[in-house]
């Protein structure tokens, strides 16, 4: 994967300086994305139109290291050679930025000139754009640094394998991606907030997204003789029904705890009872202490819910990515910078998502936080969910979660929180 990016007219004229009555960062962010802001949006385009699967963003990984050695930083690849790492800046103090690098094996349905070229691959999840903005904030800090306006560290993550399980950021954390870090910072595409909009939420953001698959065996038998059998189908019925609704009562309801069954599947036969069956779903939990216990008392209750029933039950619980609960400080902070950089009227309160997010590793270690970042149409009634084929945003999202991010990581490394 290779890039042919040209620079705008005017990329190379020197900020004047901030006008009279203006913000200086106001005033530079103006400058810069005015120049940089279709370089970003071609490398956008590049990276959408080339995606790659968990564990395999080696060309993404390329493009970024050259895109930051360019700018005179010093990236370094990932054991793995699928995700970056790049410091800037000096000091005591340093905060971390991160973004995702993976696509999803989804066909892209879009008639753009930047739809996928990858056979079921597209970036429907917005991680495209979560990379450009975070090279995007690169390359400005990178000035602010050789200009002296940088007041302390900033490490950029760019981390492989956000959708998959096992996902990348235990290899981030394991290959020293929190290293001296105090806190740390993250954004993710949401297309029910238009552009220009950005949602902030202090404690839990998104919620623990773990799976469970219970097998139920036994003699099978005819249908007029249920007495002779376990009962398979009965048996999958009741481990549907009550091991959820006694859930509900094993749990503080404040705790945010959900069991939902996707698939079942049992017997060929209408006259004939199966000898096995197996149901398999989810489990969401936003409280961190609830999805720690959570395997234990989900695995005791469906073997009480079976044990009536005669069937023998092998119960497969396996761990997905811990709730995102977004540290207090952390997102006061972002809230302000967010505030100072689109505007008060533009920072709204996020909505608690139960889907997962791997960015919860990073928050085990340290304080942070992760905000929505408007991605839709303004004035438009479409709003293309994610992890659809049809994904898409409106691209000036891009200057706005650079502008986000620099104010925070200025804000982070100036108030001394961390």
């Amino acid at each position: 994967m290779t890039t042919a990016l040209t620079a705008p007219a005017g990329a190379d004229t020197a900020w004047a300086g901030p006008q009279p009555g203006e913000d200086p960062l106001t005033g530079q962010l103006d400058h810069w994305l005015a120049a940089r802001g279709a370089e970003l949006v071609t490398i956008r385009r590049h990276i959408h139109a080339h995606p790659e699967p968990s564990h395999s963003e080696f060309e993404t990984a390329a493009l970024i290291m050259r895109e930051l050695t360019v700018a005179g930083l010093r990236p370094r690849l990932m054991p793995r050679g699928n995700g970056v790492i790049c410091d800037i800046g000096e000091g005591d103090r340093m905060v971390a930025f991160r973004a995702d690098l993976d696509a999803l094996p989804l066909h892209d349905l879009k008639d753009v000139p930047y739809r996928s070229t990858a056979e079921k691959l597209a970036h429907a999840c917005g991680h495209d754009v979560h990379t450009t903005i975070l090279l995007g904030l690169g390359l400005l800090l990178a000035e602010l640094h050789e200009q002296g306006e940088l007041p302390g560290r900033v490490r950029l993550l760019f981390q492989p394998a956000e959708e998959a399980i096992p996902s990348g950021a235990p290899e981030v954390i394991a290959a020293g991606g929190l290293k001296d870090v105090s806190a740390i910072y993250a954004l993710h595409c949401y297309p029910q907030l238009p552009a220009g909009l950005v949602g902030v939420r202090s404690g839990p953001f998104t919620a623990a997204a773990d799976t469970i698959k219970v097998k139920l065996s036994g003699p099978g038998g005819h249908t007029a003789r249920p007495h002779l059998t376990a009962d398979l189908v009965h048996a999958l019925g009741r481990v549907i029904v009550d091991v959820p609704a006694l859930l509900d009562r094993r749990v503080d309801p404040r705790a945010g705890v959900s069991l939902v069954w996707g698939s079942v599947h049992a017997g060929q036969a209408f006259n004939a009872i199966p000898g096995a069956g197996e149901v398999s779903g989810t489990v969401r939990i936003l409280n961190r202490d609830a999805w720690r216990e959570a395997p234990e008392m989900i695995t005791k209750l469906i073997r009480d819910v079976v044990a009536a029933t005669g069937a023998e039950v092998e119960v497969e619980y396996k761990r997905g990515v811990p709730p995102v609960i977004n540290d207090r400080m952390a997102s006061a902070i972002i809230a302000g910078a967010a505030g100072a950089a689109l505007g008060a009227d533009r920072v709204v309160e996020a909505e608690i998502s139960m889907g997962g997010e791997d960015f919860s590793y990073y928050l085990e270690h340290v304080p942070g936080a992760m905000i929505r970042l408007g991605t839709g149409i303004p004035g438009s009634d479409t709003r293309h969910d994610l992890h659809q084929g049809d994904f898409d945003v409106d691209e000036s999202c891009i200057a706005h979660g650079i502008r986000v991010m620099t104010h925070t990581a200025l804000a982070a490394l100036s108030t001394g929180a961390f």
